[in-house]
């Protein structure tokens, strides 16, 4: 029965077999990689994409509803993500990989089918609810996978990463994951360009059709037995607290101000629904989010380490890519190229850095090093003016890859190594949505910096004014609003400082001998 591992029968395991076995698994992993980079590149994907969209479905009013479309699918994405957790570690993570996966693809088809914004922007949400599986159930589809192969070393207790050779997948999917995030933009740029803002979604549904069919047959994971609740009231109450929030960072200084009733009503809606979550969870037979999982160390540090890691990446990728258009007058196209020296040293670095612990150096060591090299381009981001030679922001955002390439992939090892079998899945989806939030928070942060220094060093108005200012008028504009970036990359750095804090005072990891 697909997704049921069957043991061989004694006496039966042969050389060709376990070539059998091996082949699948590799097969398995190959379609969990394409499934992130799915998730992910769609996640992002329509940002450089929004003018082609808006002139085709709503030329006269489309560009006040731009921010409902970027928004709708991290929205449903984030709010979905702690009951795919708990589906996962109560259905199995293959049957609710193939649900998310429908899902995501369903939505796809109708965002390419949509006749109007308001459809466009219904279908992206319905995209975003499977698209938030995708990524989080992915990766424990990969550990399990992982977990199933040949084993090369036992199992850690906390603190201690688990020495399987298939844990190795789950980094690459990380880092794979964020390659997807830097070159989202760009991808999405070129479609609109050359084959029209449809293909977008429509380009999903050959490839995400033969991954589904593939993960039928192919992905072979233990069936689950054991019959579980699932805290539906939890779920709910985590969704409303995330959405609350990304409400709150999305209108606040933008749509509304910061002490207009819409925004200071969600904030508080925020706080209770989070107080109600908590209490929930403390009192849940089996929670969707176990407050068990915060009395390991490890596990409270990684979490806060991984938000402190989305508070950063926003601060880094889309300010780049504003200080390139603003300032340095680049096309939003060529500007996504400047994210593939990024793209390279994430990929690069988290591909040596995962096979250097399979081979038995310490996570913890990359963990501290991703965080320093981190630390360092946006520390060299800070030094931005006018004039910056170009070569100086591919650099920094090379170093920033190679800072980030070590993170993303170890901090979800790290996590997985120390959760629990039986809570794999909602430690994994922990992260994604400490991750998600850290992103939120990061984006509220940063807009209200850029604000008010502009407001305080510019010459009137706002940043949407500059590309009308001339003269002496405009070159003040600019010089502001690089001084403005320039804080927003030191807040990040800040932010990435203190999860090197956090990170040195990780448990030490094990290294094989």
């Amino acid at each position: 029965m697909p997704g049921t591992a069957t043991a061989p029968a004694p006496g039966r395991t042969t050389a060709d077999g376990q070539q059998a076995g091996g082949r699948s698994v590799t097969i398995a992993v190959a379609l969990c990689i394409v499934t992130i980079l799915l998730a992910v590149l769609d996640s992002n994907i329509v940002s450089s994409a929004t003018v082609p969209i808006v002139r085709d479905l709503d030329p006269v009013h489309g560009v006040d509803r731009i921010p409902w479309l970027i928004a709708a699918y991290q929205l449903a994405a984030t709010a979905a993500l702690p009951l795919y957790g708990k589906l996962c570690d109560t259905l199995g993570s293959k049957k609710v990989f193939i649900g998310a996966l429908a899902t995501f693809l369903t939505g796809s088809a109708l965002c390419g089918m949509a006749q109007s914004m308001g459809e466009l922007i219904a279908a992206r949400a319905f995209q975003g609810i499977g698209g938030g599986g995708l990524m989080s159930v992915t990766m424990v589809v990969l550990r399990q996978l992982g977990a199933a192969g040949p084993k090369e070393g036992e199992g850690a207790k906390e603190g201690e990463g688990s020495q399987t050779k298939g844990d190795r997948k789950g980094s690459i999917g990380g880092i794979i994951a964020g390659a997807g995030m830097a070159l989202g933009p760009w991808l999405g740029g070129a479609l609109a360009d050359h084959a029209g803002w449809r293909w977008i979604f429509y380009v999903n549904l050959p490839v995400g059709i033969a991954v589904l069919i593939g993960a039928v047959f192919v992905v072979k994971l233990p069936a689950r037995t054991a019959r579980h609740r699932i805290d539906f009231l939890g779920a709910g109450l985590a969704a409303a607290f995330s959405t609350a929030l990304l409400l709150v960072t999305e209108w606040g200084g933008e749509d509304y101000a910061w002490t207009s009733p819409v925004i200071v009503g969600l904030a508080v809606a925020a706080v209770v629904a989070l107080g109600l979550f908590l209490w929930r969870q403390a009192t849940a037979a089996e929670p969707i989010l176990p407050l068990s999982l915060f009395r390991l160390r490890l596990m409270r540090y990684g979490f806060a380490v991984q938000g402190l890691v989305g508070v950063a990446m926003m601060g880094s990728i889309v300010y780049v890519m504003i200080y390139l258009q603003v300032v340095r007058g680049v096309a939003a196209t060529s500007a996504g190229l400047f994210l593939v020296p990024m793209a390279i040293g994430m990929t690069v670095v988290g591909l040596v850095s995962g096979r250097l612990v399979a081979a038995g150096w310490s996570q913890k060591t990359f963990v501290v090093s991703g965080t320093v090299f981190a630390s360092a381009a946006l520390a060299l981001l800070t030094t931005l003016d006018t004039d910056t030679g170009l070569w100086t922001v591919r650099g920094a955002l090379l170093l920033m890859g190679i800072g980030f390439g070590q993170l993303i992939g170890q901090l979800i090892e790290l996590v997985q190594d120390t959760a629990p079998p039986a809570q794999l899945g909602v430690a994994t989806t922990g992260v994604r949505f400490f991750q998600t939030l850290g992103t939120a928070l990061g984006a509220s942060l940063f807009g209200a910096v850029l604000t008010r220094v502009y407001a305080a060093k510019g010459p009137g108005g706002t940043t949407s004014d500059i590309g009308r200012l001339t003269g002496v008028a405009h070159d003040r504009a600019l010089d502001a609003f690089v001084s403005s970036t320039d804080v927003v990359f030191a807040c990040a750095t800040g932010a990435m400082l203190l999860a090197l804090i956090l990170a040195i005072r990780l448990p030490g990891t094990r290294t094989r001998a």
